[in-house]
């Protein structure tokens, strides 16, 4: 269970705290963490997305869409090494050391990668695992921070402002990527680019810390001992596997990614097609995959960023934060009955852009809420397994579909949507079963925080 909530200073509403209660309720003294939150998150996402948008081109010019779909499967054999080393970390340290020294080791790769690719090795497959275990870890310590510093109550009312930096985020990271393709010389410009990811996360460092003295100082009456606290040495999978909440959210995040790599598959694989029919190959390939998905990201976080300014926190004052959990699994399977019945890149594209913006967005910041009334070894270390390796074993199961459908019965594109609808079925009934669970989680911790 999540902790009572500390006791704030109160006080009246300063001119950001009004500012920010025309998109959510905000009470007196919030708005300035709320913001250095959305503010890290949006640099966390922007570099990220400079990133993803790198990783396109490398891995589809050096592999092609079947490698890039059989090499995600791999970065669940490096997450079996990875997240232990991590939960042992966390015993080991408070939160804000936790942090520091995670963005540092990821930073430390992009210098590497950089000089590689200057050199003219081939860094393809080995920068997509890398880029697959990076955003999935370092986006899951940022939500267990932002889960960490806020209590229940705050984290409904707050989330979707944060959400709103993550969504701004997504959407400037993938149209700066497009623009910086056109900046740099083509033949470095994904390398150069790398260094400027680096730039991003290495100011996330410090907004971190600044967010983290604030809310230390916020306190009443005592240290915020949470904070100093390292972890428990209880692992993520134990949690996940002792508690029937923990393992319900992760076969969702398992079916999630599922469904959404197998869409990306059909997505990459119509590209690579058009692209080679329309430049018969060579370099101008690559650099028309880039400037396409720099384009449909833009559009996706464009969209998602939107929805999160006007949409999720009235969506979470309606129908809750469980509820929320339905909207994605009904738009996805609209849109893949469109895509089942016009198979075309241009239906594709547009179902596409749907299902991604609702996901980063709406479905993104209730699954992030999810976990508020936990406990800290669950939001920083349930949350860090799910988001990694039960992330990636979706995507295992998604090269799994893959193999046999290309391999063995000769699937084309509406085949490969039919499978993903089959799965959305069963996604929409784990999260039936997930608003039950949660709803009585909720109770618990509500009257645990009023005994106190």
């Amino acid at each position: 269970m999540s902790q009572p909530a500390t006791p704030i200073l109160a006080g009246r509403k300063g001119p950001l705290d009004r500012a920010l209660s025309v998109f959510t309720e905000v009470k007196a003294g919030e708005a300035v963490s709320a913001l250095l939150l959305a503010l890290n998150v949006f640099l966390l996402l922007g570099s990220y997305y400079v990133l993803k948008t790198v990783r396109e081109p490398l891995i589809l010019t050096q592999g092609g869409a079947e490698v890039k779909s059989y090499a995600a499967a791999g970065q669940a054999a490096l997450l079996l090494i990875v997240l232990p080393l991590y939960s042992g970390f966390a015993a080991r340290v408070n939160r804000i050391r936790l942090i520091t020294w995670v963005t540092l080791f990821f930073i430390s790769h992009l210098a590497i990668f950089y000089a590689l690719g200057i050199a003219g090795v081939h860094i393809g497959v080995a920068f997509f695992l890398w880029v697959g275990i990076f955003n999935g870890l370092i986006i899951a310590q940022f939500w267990a921070f932002a889960n960490d510093v806020y209590n229940e109550d705050q984290g409904k009312r707050l989330f979707p402002i944060v959400g709103i930096g993550a969504s701004l985020g997504a959407w400037l990271g993938a149209e700066a990527a497009e623009s910086l393709f056109d900046f740099f010389d083509p033949a470095v410009a994904p390398y150069s680019m790398m260094l400027v990811a680096a730039c991003g996360l290495g100011a996330c460092i410090g907004i971190s810390h600044l967010t983290n003295r604030r809310e230390a100082a916020r306190t009443v009456g005592r240290k915020d001992s949470t904070a100093e606290q390292a972890l428990s040495k209880e692992g993520g999978f134990k949690l996940i596997l002792s508690q029937r909440y923990l393992l319900l959210i992760a076969i969702l995040v398992f079916l999630l990614n599922t469904v959404n790599t197998t869409g990306e598959f059909i997505l990459g694989k119509v590209v690579s097609t058009e692209a080679a029919a329309q430049t018969g190959g060579g370099p101008e390939m690559g650099a028309m995959i880039g400037r396409f998905y720099g384009d449909f990201f833009g559009w996706v976080n464009l969209l998602g960023f939107l929805f999160q300014l006007f949409l999720v926190s009235r969506i979470f004052k309606y129908i809750g934060v469980r509820g929320t959990l339905f909207i994605l699994p009904c738009i996805a399977l609209g849109s893949y009955s469109l895509l089942i019945a016009l198979p075309i890149l241009s239906v594709i594209r547009v179902a596409k852009i749907l299902e991604n913006s609702t996901d980063y967005s709406i479905n993104n910041t209730a699954r992030r809420a999810l976990f508020l009334p936990t406990s800290r070894e669950a939001k920083y270390k349930a949350q860090a397994v799910m988001e990694t390796l039960v992330w990636r074993a979706g995507d295992m199961m998604q090269a799994l579909i893959v193999a046999a459908g290309t391999e063995l019965f000769s699937f084309g594109v509406r085949q490969f949507g039919i499978v993903n609808l089959v799965l959305v079925c069963v996604w929409l009934v784990v999260v039936g079963l997930i608003y039950r669970e949660h709803k009585k989680l909720t109770a618990e911790t509500q009257q645990l925080q009023a005994a106190a």
